[in-house]
C-alpha cells in the first residue's frame, strides 16, 4: 500500500516503520522531524495528505483540532485511519469533520515500541469501518491479515466498553504503582517483578495518554469508581480482622 502517517511521535514512528517494514511505502509528516527515517520519506503537510490511505497519529486530545486543520485539505476518494487509543470519540470526530467522499475506518492497535518490540504476531488490533467502500475496506484488512495480528473487527462502543476494564485500568495501576517508587529488591517475587514491568510499560508513554484514556473513554469513571469500590472493600475486610 501507499501510505502517509500524519504525526510522528513515540507510537507514529513505531508505526511508520511497521508499515515500511511491512512492505508499504511510507511518506510521513511531523512538525518537529525533519530528517530522514529509515525507509520513511519525511513530506510537507500538503504531500502526507494527498496519500491515498492516510493514518492519524496524533494524540487523543489533540485529534479534534488536528482533523479540524487538515480535513478541508484531503482529497476525495482517501481512506482515514484514526489509531486513538479510545474510539468512540474519534469516531464521531472523523464523521462529523469528514466529508461524505473521504473515507474513514477506526482502528487501535493495541500495543507500542514496548509491547511490539519482539514481533507483532498474535497481537490485538481493533479495526472497524466507518464510512468505507467494502471493497476498500477489505483492501486495509487483508494488508494487517498479512501481519499475523488478531484483528477484531469491534464497534467503538463495545471497543471502549471492553478497553476501560483492560487497558484503562492497566494505566491507571501502573501510574499508581509509579507514585509508590517501587525499587528493584532481592528479595523480589515473580508477582511483584510483573507489577514492576506494568509500571515499566505504561510509565513509559507520555503522560498524556493516560490522562486522556482516562478523560476521552466514557467507561473509565465507572472502571476507577469500581477499583476504589473493591480497595474500600479489601481495607474494611482488614479492619474487621484486627477488631
Amino acid at each position: 500500500m501507499n501510505v502517509g502517517v500524519y504525526g510522528l511521535g513515540r507510537f507514529g514512528i513505531f508505526w511508520a516503520q511497521e508499515l515500511a517494514r511491512h512492505n508499504n511505502n511510507v511518506i510521513a509528516y511531523s512538525r518537529s522531524i525533519k530528517d530522514p527515517l529509515y525507509n520513511i520519506r519525511i513530506v510537507s503537510e500538503e504531500e502526507v495528505l494527498s496519500a491515498p490511505i492516510l493514518f492519524i497519529c496524533v494524540s487523543i486530545s489533540s485529534f479534534e483540532s488536528v482533523l479540524t486543520k487538515i480535513a478541508p485539505k484531503i482529497k476525495p476518494g482517501t481512506i482515514v485511519i484514526d489509531t486513538c487509543s479510545v474510539k468512540i470519540y474519534p469516531s464521531k470526530i472523523m464523521k462529523k469533520l469528514l466529508p461524505f467522499n473521504v473515507y474513514c475506518i477506526a482502528s487501535h492497535p493495541m500495543f507500542g515500541p514496548d509491547s511490539g518490540k519482539d514481533g507483532l504476531a498474535n497481537l490485538p488490533m481493533v479495526i472497524y469501518p466507518l464510512n468505507c467502500p467494502p471493497s476498500l475496506y477489505k483492501e486495509v484488512y487483508d494488508e494487517f491479515s498479512k501481519w499475523d495480528l488478531h484483528l477484531l473487527e469491534m464497534s467503538p462502543d463495545s471497543h471502549d466498553r471492553e478497553a476501560a476494564w483492560s487497558q484503562g485500568i492497566t494505566h491507571f495501576v501502573g501510574r499508581v504503582l509509579d507514585e509508590l517508587a517501587l525499587q528493584p529488591t532481592a528479595l523480589a517475587t515473580t508477582g511483584y517483578n510483573r507489577l514492576m514491568s506494568i509500571v515499566e510499560q505504561t510509565c513509559n508513554d507520555p503522560l498524556q495518554l493516560f490522562y486522556d484514556l482516562q478523560r476521552y473513554n466514557p467507561y473509565a469513571k465507572q472502571m476507577i469508581m469500581g477499583l476504589k469500590g473493591s480497595l474500600d472493600y479489601v481495607m474494611q475486610e482488614l479492619t474487621e480482622q484486627e477488631q
